[in-house]
């Protein structure tokens, strides 16, 4: 039975066999014993112990721990002493098909330190156009990018641009505008 002692609700299971005794001495039977309940506290333990950090609040602790000079390691740093200063230089041409648009050439670095890329236009002087000097800031190019609002905040992953993908006569998506790598540098013939 449920037993209430100043508002708090207590559940009497069992009693032991000197209780059970005094009960049938005064003729009163006693219910059969009953189990006990789980105990949530066992679980919520579990949970805490399983719980991951959100990707998201994941970047953000790295984030701050960067700041505070933590000891990280840095994942990349074999990559990036061996890689360093080493660029694959492709040439490419965007046909732009809009209003204005027309033939419009590009310089894409690939850093091979990171995987990193840019694209920079190949300014003609006199040629009646706004120069425009970036198409893209170096930063990782994704096959497919995943437009959010906030960074980390789909939970899919990316694929991105390897120098596998950047072959003479292949095209390549930047955010939309397809275009087609024509020429690389002497470097990027000797590395391949």
């Amino acid at each position: 039975m449920n037993l209430n002692v100043y508002g708090r609700v207590f559940r009497i299971v069992d009693a032991d066999d000197f209780t059970r005794r005094f009960f049938q001495n005064e003729g009163v039977s006693l219910n059969a014993p009953e189990g006990y309940p789980d105990d949530p506290f066992v679980k919520t333990r579990a949970m805490i112990n399983m719980k991951q950090n959100p990707p998201d609040l994941a970047e953000h602790k790295n984030y701050i721990e960067v700041m505070l000079k933590g000891g990280r390691p840095n994942k990349n740093l074999d990559s990036f002493l061996k890689n360093d200063r080493r660029v694959l230089s492709f040439n490419i041409l965007w046909e732009d098909t809009s209003y204005d648009g027309g033939d419009k050439f590009f310089v894409l670095n690939f850093f091979l330190s990171d995987g990193s890329v840019e694209v920079k236009e190949i300014n003609e002087p006199n040629n009646g156009k706004i120069p425009f000097p970036m198409l893209l800031k170096r930063k990782k190019l994704a096959k497919q990018p995943l437009l959010t609002h906030y960074p980390g905040m789909s939970l899919r992953t990316e694929e991105y641009y390897q120098p596998a993908d950047l072959v003479v006569g292949n095209r390549v998506h930047i955010f939309g505008r397809d275009c087609l790598i024509y020429d690389c540098d002497a470097f990027t013939r000797e590395w391949f």
